[in-house]
């Protein structure tokens, strides 16, 4: 079996915006523009990157709740761009979603336990006695033993994030894409959260695609951490590494704004000049090339291609 759970393979996602007088699309948000990464068995990997890179237009292109434009999601080996929804259910099983807004994601006329039952009933367990018993299980694994026949109204957002991460396990999943978990509860809660999830990972051998904008949660949780910016992925690294010694002057300057973490060659702020660029008409050759202080002539007519320039370190600049 491949080390590899998941490999994603130039990754396109455009969105159409404007069309010609014949009803032709012509102009597209380019969301996700070739994105390129793998996730192992067993292994946390951080995206992180400003608000409207794309981080989670890319976890949802990935599940294939949203259609990939172009580009290859590979899941255990099996190629699932293409599947069509039959087939698609019975990788679901394998593969689930953790929202960031607990409580839009679950109905309040329902109970919660009745909710996550409805899932294992789709999912082939037709056994009513069963499915309670399987609830049961999974609001305990989650630290909400016997609270399944509430609403989620009666519940905080912590332990409705709980209620998420319990609807996610049901069907026994090996990938789960957590799209900001943590990001809407409070600092006290956001610890008790990412513990949860580092021990569920653990007892259960899952993997993640932790996507966050919170550089210190994504610190904490990851093995690897990939930056993005601008639908591009520029630099991807070991958490540790990443941390220590970042390449691109994006990811320098993202560290930078963060205290704790101005060390070594980052010690000032870096102050990044300008707005980000627009995804309809992104600018020619390296996207950070119009807000880095290192740009030069050769950075907006060659696109600069990802390179390795340490043990599993890849960056995507001319500057190596």
């Amino acid at each position: 079996m491949s080390a590899k759970i998941l490999e994603v393979k130039y990754l396109k996602k455009y969105f159409p915006v404007k069309k010609n007088m014949f009803g032709k699309d012509v102009e597209f948000v380019k969301a996700v523009d070739g994105v390129d990464f793998h996730i192992e068995h067993g292994e946390i990997l951080g995206l992180v990157g400003e608000s409207g890179c794309g981080k989670s237009t890319t976890g949802r292109t990935v599940l294939r709740l949203l259609e990939p434009t172009e580009g290859k999601i590979i899941f255990e080996g099996q190629d699932i761009t293409h599947l069509k929804k039959k087939k698609l259910r019975s990788v679901y099983k394998h593969m689930q979603l953790v929202f960031q807004d607990p409580f839009a994601s679950l109905n309040p006329r329902k109970k919660v336990g009745k909710a996550i039952e409805e899932v294992l009933f789709v999912h082939g367990m037709k056994s009513e006695a069963q499915r309670r018993e399987r609830v049961r299980q999974l609001f305990a694994m989650v630290g909400l033993k016997g609270e399944e026949d509430k609403y989620p109204h009666e519940f905080s957002g912590g332990q409705r994030q709980r209620i998420v991460i319990a609807r996610a396990l049901a069907v026994n999943p090996k990938l789960i894409i957590c799209d900001e978990p943590v990001s809407a509860l409070d600092v006290s809660i956001q610890a008790q959260i990412i513990n949860l999830l580092i021990d569920l990972k653990n007892r259960l051998g899952l993997s993640y695609l932790f996507i966050s904008h919170d550089l210190r949660v994504v610190k904490y949780m990851s093995d690897r951490v990939a930056v993005m910016y601008l639908g591009k992925i520029v630099e991807i690294a070991p958490a540790e590494e990443l941390f220590k010694n970042p390449a691109h002057p994006y990811s320098l300057a993202l560290l930078s704004s963060v205290s704790g973490f101005r060390t070594g060659k980052n010690k000032k702020r870096l102050i990044l000049e300008g707005e980000v660029p627009s995804p309809v008409s992104p600018p020619s050759g390296c996207r950070f090339r119009t807000r880095c202080n290192y740009a030069t002539e050769q950075c907006s007519e060659i696109e600069p291609q990802i390179k390795c320039v340490g043990s599993n370190h890849f960056v995507s600049c001319h500057l190596y």
